[in-house]
């Protein structure tokens, strides 16, 4: 018995250094990655000198489109799509979406992913087909709600880019943003002019990747930033009137965690 065990372990230290020497690639190494959004993606905001997808291109030589723009919502995907396919045709490899926040600070009604009627289906289940009543759901289609836009949005971008990896990012938690007496936010355990709080926006991002089969990586829960307590003040740009966007440091850890989730995504 102790003689198996001793060739069993002179086996695995043989091939160790095999193991050792073997180069691994990241599955998303030099792609070109699309990224639309708002202020916290978009190139132009002084929040952050480096953004989560600039760390993203050092450390997996992403080559990134941005065309995130401050203060949009997600009725603005479609048009950032149509920018993309205009100045990059099919010559990307995968999209990201991480925009949410500013549907919820505008109090955008959440609404509906379906309208639903009854109709007359043909069907055969051990029997001759024969026609049915049943209900029949279509997307609802409408730039007035949160599930609306979001059905609008990715119906466009897949149409769009049929080949194309497309992975949602979901907002991340927020505290307040006191830029002037126009633009006053309160943080997220307040509910918007609507009554409803940030994590309702936060589920109907991840209900949309099973609704329009698409990854959603749930930064809100993985990234770990959370600016409702002044510990975690040091991640975001100003620790007294902006716990809204996140600092170099902050972007650091998105980053962190969209490399590792991104593992598991071709």
């Amino acid at each position: 018995m102790k003689r198996k065990v001793l060739i069993i372990i002179m086996s695995v230290l043989v091939v160790l250094p095999a193991i050792s020497q073997t180069t691994f690639t990241h599955p998303w190494q030099g792609k070109k990655v699309a990224y639309f959004g708002d202020s916290i993606t978009d190139p132009n905001h002084t929040a952050a000198p480096n953004k989560y997808w600039t760390y993203l291109q050092e450390w997996l030589g992403i080559t990134p489109y941005v065309y995130a723009i401050s203060g949009r919502q997600w009725n603005d995907i479609p048009r950032q799509a149509e920018q993309l396919q205009s100045e990059h045709g099919d010559d990307f490899d995968a999209i990201m979406i991480f925009i949410g926040t500013n549907d919820y600070n505008k109090g955008v009604p959440l609404g509906e992913w379906f309208s639903e009627t009854k109709e007359q289906v043909m069907v055969a289940v051990g029997e001759p087909k024969h026609l049915v009543e049943r209900g029949h759901r279509t997307p609802i289609m409408t730039d007035s709600t949160y599930r609306g836009r979001i059905n609008i949005a990715l119906s466009t971008v897949k149409k769009m880019f049929p080949t194309k990896q497309i992975v949602l990012l979901t907002p991340i938690h927020r505290s307040g943003f006191y830029h002037n007496d126009t633009n006053w936010q309160p943080a997220e355990d307040y509910q918007n002019s609507i009554g409803e709080y940030l994590s309702a926006y936060i589920e109907a991002t991840k209900e949309a990747a099973n609704i329009w089969a698409v990854p959603v990586i749930d930064l809100n829960s993985l990234c770990g930033l959370f600016p409702i307590m002044d510990e975690y003040a040091q991640y975001f740009n100003d620790k007294d009137v902006d716990r809204l966007h996140p600092n170099d440091k902050g972007h650091e850890r998105i980053a962190k965690t969209l490399m590792y989730q991104l593992l598991t995504l071709p």
